[in-house]
């Protein structure tokens, strides 16, 4: 085998590692990602989310392949940007759009510390946040000042030539290992907390008394697994006496509880057609076609899903389907209205009917054909 001498040069100070949590960390930012928020005004922080959670990923995946510096650097970012987050979506209405369009041109933007400064003494939510999370931030703090280190190559461990000599042996690579994982988990949690100055729903959803209460919201709840890993259940009581935080919870509080049959209507798009009297009896808490949707199981057994906007949204039951299939595509349901009479059209195993509602389309998959006057009473729904 010949000498590669580009290859000796790559990589002759790099020792990669193996994080052995590497797919619970991964799975564990599903949390992050599912925390999507609703606010209109705050849509950009979507994006932030996911590209904090992103560079997360590329630290695990560069501090495997040996790049410690870099991945810490990663880590950094990820703080950075969340903080970001937060200072475009928390600052005065009439400097946020000024200071949006600074940031989106590149223009002169303030740094980290200069925007956190503003926030604590500034901001609409975050100088409350930051005044009850006190302890939380300065703990973050302290792990933000050990990154530095690294970024900064502060001390000879910080170099790749110290760091990965052969006299270090493997008790040090795994203390390295540990040190590393321990700044991932604070880096995460932090994601999460910063994620919680946009609006409470990742804790709120967590108590059933509010979850009942609410619609069908874009945010999933962080599970309690991951706030106990990654956030600390002290931190969440302090978050609690946040004004954000009191102020959607008494709101939310004096909204009339959902039965669950149509909490599962309402989030889950999910009917138990052995609960329509239950369901009904709440019908004024349903939107128009949740509630079309359940009118229809109800006026036939034959129905087992019920399909609008083309197909992408779906109301399930516990009626079993004759289709084997799983998989869907908004194309056939472009066809399924196109058809002369638009009803019993064979899906696979079982069959659709095309009805329009109230000037919306629905798309009624049923095991066996409807009759004519099956297909009267769906039309006369309205």
């Amino acid at each position: 085998m010949s000498f590669n001498f580009l290859e000796y040069k790559e990589n002759q100070h790099l020792v990669p590692v193996e994080i052995q949590r590497k797919k619970s960390y991964y799975y564990d930012l599903i949390n992050i990602e599912h925390s999507f928020t609703g606010r209109v005004d705050a849509w950009l922080a979507n994006t932030f989310i996911h590209e904090s959670v992103q560079l997360i990923v590329n630290a695990i995946n560069l501090f495997e392949m040996g790049y410690f510096d870099c991945a810490y650097y990663s880590l950094r970012q990820s703080l950075e940007l969340s903080t970001t987050m937060i200072y475009l979506v928390d600052i005065d209405e009439n400097k946020k759009e000024t200071e949006l369009k600074k940031w989106k041109s590149e223009e002169r933007f303030p740094m980290q510390a200069q925007m956190m400064e503003f926030l604590s003494k500034n901001g609409a939510v975050f100088a409350d946040f930051k005044s009850n999370l006190e302890t939380y931030f300065k703990h973050l703090d302290s792990a933000k000042t050990k990154l530095n280190k690294y970024v900064h190559k502060q001390g000879l461990d910080k170099f790749y030539v110290s760091r990965n000599h052969l006299v270090n042996g493997s008790k040090s690579r795994e203390k390295f290992i540990n040190e590393f994982e321990s700044s991932l988990k604070t880096c995460i949690g932090a994601v999460a907390v910063f994620r919680l100055g946009i609006d409470p729903f990742p804790i709120l959803l967590n108590d059933e008394e509010i979850f009942h209460r609410t619609g069908d919201v874009m945010t999933r709840a962080y599970s309690e697994e991951f706030i106990e890993m990654y956030i600390g259940n002290e931190t969440v009581e302090c978050y609690r006496n946040t004004e954000i935080y009191q102020g959607h919870y008494d709101y939310f509080l004096s909204q009339e509880k959902k039965d669950e049959c149509v909490t599962n209507i309402v989030k889950d798009q999910y009917i138990d057609t052995d609960k329509f009297d239950e369901i009904l009896n709440q019908k004024h808490l349903m939107s128009d076609s949740d509630l079309i949707a359940v009118l229809i199981c109800k006026l036939s057994d034959k129905a087992v899903k019920v399909y609008t906007s083309d197909g992408f949204i779906q109301y399930f039951t516990n009626r079993n389907t004759a289709r084997k299939k799983m998989s869907w595509d908004s194309r056939d349901f472009h066809k399924f209205k196109e058809c002369n009479p638009p009803s019993n059209i064979p899906y696979d195993e079982a069959f659709i009917t095309y009805v329009l509602l109230n000037k919306v389309g629905y798309f009624v998959e049923h095991n066996q054909q409807f009759t004519n006057k099956e297909i009267g009473k769906i039309k006369s729904i309205i």
